[in-house]
C-alpha cells in the first residue's frame, strides 16, 4: 500500500512541474515521468494491457509528438503577441474555478475501504485476447482490414502520379 501511495505522491509532483516549469521541453520531459507514474499504476492495478497501451500510445507516439512540434515552432519571445484582457481575465476565472472544485472534492474524501476485485485476472492481455479472437473475431477482423485498406490508400494518395509529370 505505501508503493501507491509514493507513486501517486511522484505522479502529483512530476504533474505540477509540468505546470510550473518555464522551459516547454522540461515541461514535456515531465509529462512522459508522469505518464510513466500512471503506467507504474496501471501495473499494481493488475491492467496490464492498459499499462502496455499507455506507455507505447502516449509515452511513445503522442509524446515525441509533441516534442517535435514544439521543436518546430517558433518561441521567440519578442515575436509572441500580447494577450487581451479577456484572456486574462478567462484563465483567472478559469484557475478560480478549478480551484473551488479541488477543495469541494478534498472535502467531501472521506477514509473508504479498498476496492477488492472478485476476478483477479480481470486486466491481463491473456484474458483479452481470449475475448478478441473467440466472441469477437469477426468485427476484430472486418477493423483489421478497414485499417489494412486506409493505410493502402494513404500510401497511393502519397505516392505522384508518374503519368501526371
Amino acid at each position: 500500500m505505501s508503493t501507491f501511495y509514493f507513486i501517486a505522491f511522484l505522479s502529483i509532483f512530476f504533474s505540477i512541474l509540468v505546470i510550473s516549469a518555464k522551459n516547454p521541453v522540461h515541461s514535456i520531459l515531465y509529462l512522459v515521468l508522469t505518464f510513466f507514474m500512471f503506467t507504474i499504476q496501471y501495473i499494481l492495478l493488475n491492467a496490464q494491457f492498459l499499462a502496455i497501451v499507455n506507455f507505447i500510445v502516449y509515452m511513445g507516439a503522442i509524446l515525441v509528438l509533441f516534442l517535435y512540434t514544439l521543436m518546430l515552432i517558433n518561441l521567440n519571445k519578442e515575436s509572441e503577441p500580447i494577450k487581451p484582457f479577456m484572456v486574462k481575465a478567462a484563465g483567472v476565472v478559469g484557475g478560480g474555478i478549478l480551484i473551488v472544485a479541488l477543495v469541494a472534492s478534498l472535502k467531501s474524501m472521506g477514509v473508504s475501504n479498498p476496492v477488492v476485485l472478485k476476478d483477479p485476472g480481470l486486466g491481463l492481455v491473456k484474458n483479452l485476447g481470449k475475448v478478441l479472437f473467440n466472441e469477437f473475431l469477426l468485427p476484430f477482423e472486418v477493423s483489421s482490414i478497414l485499417l489494412l485498406s486506409a493505410m493502402v490508400g494513404a500510401v497511393l494518395l502519397a505516392t505522384k502520379d508518374p503519368k501526371a509529370a
